[in-house]
């Protein structure tokens, strides 16, 4: 409110409380035989007066028009504004009681001193007592207890205008501070003319759907700001599970949502959309609510009695991306070279986040953080994307290189395709019109399959580090549930979590996961398929690379090794191979002494059980103050194989000692 409105609304006001305290005394008067003022019609004038200067409605009326009081209500709330504003009504209203130690506002006193007086005016469904406007004091009856103004309502009256302190920390603002992209503004001109249609108590009700962080928040507040309407959110985990409290909250919001005029976001994006879950007293609460709201989650919302207006809200394109990070990143963007459509190619990133990795670029350009702009934008892109899949999967530091792997030919340049389809997706896809015939199938999937230690994660360590990508494995103890529905729940957390960065996803031991669909015979089988075909569409429209491993490729359904497009067979390393594991087996460091490669070769175990068997010869080795040995390998070698419950042969050891 500016000075001058300030001011006017002030005038405007005492007025008006002048004409209820003209009430108060010709009451008195009449009460104690006196005679009335001259001029009864004077505080009427004067009001009329004031309100004819005011160049926009005063607040007194906006809420009274809001909220439907009567005259009678209005100056009732008058009254017990008055005591709190002007130093004599208290005196007046003991004067008019007749009672010196009832310098207070009451219903009774009400009804006799003020006109148009009705007894349906303190009833708890009318509008003081239902928005909670005056508050009945403790006495002994109705008509005889205390009447109090809320605070809130007193201060707004005063022209004075702040959130109600019921609801500070629980409704946090949104402020419309990002330039959003053309397809993310297209639909805050959509939520801002269904806003715009709110009238009086009743609002619209849009729902925004789509992944986490994609900037629906930041869409809300824009379309708010364009109705002319201010922008609160509350999550979902804070409406209250009692139907009291939440009926006293939807109600305590719907009133400061007319006096401030404001719209709410409720803020479902941390939870699901089951029956039963933590979703439910919010479902509920939105069900009640009758003023301007936005909803925001990840999928439309269910078992949602009210109808609602949806709408997806989806990550800048591609296109928008590269603008943006042109324009976050100024004159830097000009000497990248390319490199811009390379993060637009593996970061799926929102506004926010791309204006924050610029940020951070240009700060370390200008500080003393070595590597090129191009390197450094690569490795605070993938270092923004992690923080959600942590929590849900095991990173993975990729230490192997493409030196360290042993495998037959065809199977390296099978890995060496797979880093060309990752590196040349936006070429194929886009500039060759391969996305634009076909949208399914786009994704890149990879099986490995092999006896355990023959290689496979360290694949993935290699493709990840040529890729300069996260590599995350999937605890799959985590994912699959006996609980219908949670494993699905759980893979969507997983993939949505992994696309903003397109980290390489590691599903280790898949087959437990992704066994053969079996026929349906009960209710759990018909999901276990159903979460199978989940985990299809997710990794075809993945876009990053998901690899799983296992070592039975015969327990994998037909249907789904179709729909992987790579296959790569980890073979159970030969005599020659566990040779050359042996010679690479040792750091550079590491001091060694007599070994004979072809004696190591003999052992029958994969490269896994090399790597376990060499580092514990080493610890041997350290602890004897000694290089490695054979007689240290040996021990390592009598050890991991008693681990395992094998026999160590004469075969494999002869000739060591």
């Amino acid at each position: 409110m500016t000075d001058t409105m300030h001011d006017a609304n002030q005038r405007y006001l005492v007025a008006a409380l002048a004409v209820v305290r003209a009430d108060l005394e010709r009451h008195a008067a009449r009460a104690q035989n006196t005679p009335e003022p001259e001029k009864p019609d004077g505080p009427q004038l004067a009001l009329q007066e004031a309100a004819e200067a005011m160049p926009a409605p005063p607040a007194l009326e906006i809420l009274s028009k809001a909220f439907g009081l009567t005259p009678f209500e209005r100056n009732l709330l008058l009254l017990c504004a008055g005591v709190e504003l002007d130093s004599t009504f208290a005196a007046r209203c003991a004067d008019a009681q007749g009672d010196s130690r009832r310098p207070f506002p009451t219903f009774g006193l009400a009804l006799a001193a003020l006109p148009g007086a009705h007894w349906s005016a303190i009833t708890p469904v009318a509008p003081l007592r239902h928005w909670r406007f005056v508050e009945v004091g403790t006495g002994d009856a109705l008509t005889s207890s205390p009447l109090r103004i809320d605070e809130r309502v007193l201060h707004y009256l005063a022209g004075i205008d702040y959130m109600d302190e019921h609801l500070q920390g629980l409704a946090e603002p949104l402020d419309a501070s990002v330039e959003l992209p053309p397809s993310q503004r297209a639909a805050a001109h959509r939520i801002a003319r269904l806003l715009s249609r709110t009238e009086g108590i009743t609002g619209a009700v849009v729902q925004l759907c789509g992944e986490v962080d994609v900037g629906k928040h930041d869409v809300a507040a824009a379309a708010s700001a364009a109705a002319g309407l201010r922008l609160h959110s509350i999550r979902a985990a804070d409406i209250p599970v009692s139907a009291a409290e939440r009926e006293a909250l939807a109600r305590l919001w719907e009133r400061e949502a007319i006096l401030s005029g404001s719209a709410l976001l409720l803020d479902c994006e941390d939870l699901d959309g089951g029956a039963n879950s933590g979703l439910r007293p919010a479902l509920c609460f939105l069900e009640r609510l009758r003023s301007a709201l936005i909803v925001a989650s990840r999928e439309p919302l269910r078992y949602c009695k009210r109808p609602l207006v949806h709408l997806d809200v989806n990550k800048p394109s591609a296109a928008e991306q590269r603008s943006l990070w042109r324009d976050a990143l100024g004159e830097l963007a000009h000497g990248l070279n390319g490199q811009i459509e390379n993060l637009t190619t593996q970061f799926n990133l929102s506004t926010q986040e791309i204006r924050a990795v610029s940020a951070e670029v240009l700060e370390g350009m200008s500080g003393d953080r070595e590597g090129t702009p191009g390197a450094m934008l690569w490795q605070v892109c993938r270092a923004q994307s992690r923080p959600q899949l942590d929590d849900l999967a095991q990173r993975i530091e990729p230490a192997a290189g493409w030196d360290d792997l042993v495998l037959p030919e065809p199977q390296r340049l099978t890995l060496r395709d797979i880093t060309a389809h990752i590196r040349q997706r936006a070429r194929v896809y886009e500039a060759w019109g391969f996305a634009a015939r076909e949208s399914r199938g786009l994704g890149i999937s990879a099986l490995f399959v092999g006896s355990s230690g023959t290689g496979k994660t360290m694949a993935g360590e290699v493709l990840a580090n040529e890729l300069q990508l996260d590599l995350y494995r999937i605890d799959l103890s985590q994912v699959v549930s006996k609980y219908i529905g949670e494993t699905e729940k759980n893979l969507r957390r997983v993939f949505d979590a992994a696309e903003g960065g397109g980290a390489i996803l590691l599903f280790d031991e898949a087959d437990a996961l992704f066994g053969k669909r079996s026929e349906v015979r009960d209710s759990h089988d018909r999901y276990a398929n159903i979460e199978v075909s989940y985990l299809l569409q997710r990794m075809e429209s993945y876009r990053g690379l998901a690899i799983l491993t296992t070592n039975m490729k015969n327990a994998l359904d037909a249907a789904f090794m179709r729909r992987i497009r790579f296959v790569v067979q980890f073979p159970f390393p030969d005599t020659e191979q566990r040779a050359e594991i042996w010679r690479r087996i040792f750091p550079l460091d590491t001091p060694i002494e007599g070994l004979d490669v072809r004696r190591l070769a003999q052992l029958n175990v994969a490269g896994g059980n090399i790597r376990n068997i060499a580092l514990n010869a080493a610890f041997l080795a350290a602890d004897a103050n000694e290089s490695v040995q054979h007689a240290h390998l040996l021990r390592a070698a009598r050890s991991e194989y008693a681990k395992q419950e094998k026999p160590l042969t004469e075969a494999e050891i002869g000739g060591w000692e």
